[in-house]
């Protein structure tokens, strides 16, 4: 059953101006530690390359922060909501610590698209709720 959608959309200039202020300080804030090797990587060979990574995850992390309800609140933390790609390539969130116990507990898992234009990033989640769990929760 479905428990909550969200989506984000955002300027891809917002975010350059931030790490152009923050640089590196920012970046650490928002991505996990699997979000940063790629982010790094991406940037090497080219920072718009990394720009745009940055960007479609801030957005798939506010999208999911919506569709579970929580805002930016614990148990949701920007680095414990990772944007990967599974073994099929697609992109999902890969909650760590007390996200995934919360998403444990509460028999949630998610579903992640992103997508990215020159100027915009965008994401969408659905979180669904197992309903054997919601029936004892």
């Amino acid at each position: 059953m479905i428990y909550g959608v969200g989506t984000d959309i955002l300027q891809i200039s917002r975010i350059a101006a931030v790490v152009e202020r923050q640089g590196l300080r920012f970046v650490e804030r928002i991505l996990g530690p699997e979000e940063l090797i790629q982010y790094h990587r991406r940037s090497a060979r080219l920072p718009q390359r990394g720009l745009r990574y940055l960007a479609t995850r801030f957005a798939a992390k506010e999208a999911f922060s919506k569709a579970i309800g929580l805002g930016l609140r614990t148990p949701m933390q920007w680095r414990l909501a990772q944007t990967l790609n599974l073994a099929s390539g697609k992109p999902g969130i890969v909650a760590s610590g007390i996200l995934l116990d919360y998403m444990h507990n509460h028999g949630l898992r998610s579903h992640v698209t992103i997508s990215d234009e020159v100027d915009y990033a965008v994401a969408f989640v659905v979180v669904e709720k197992d309903v054997a769990v919601s029936a004892y929760a």
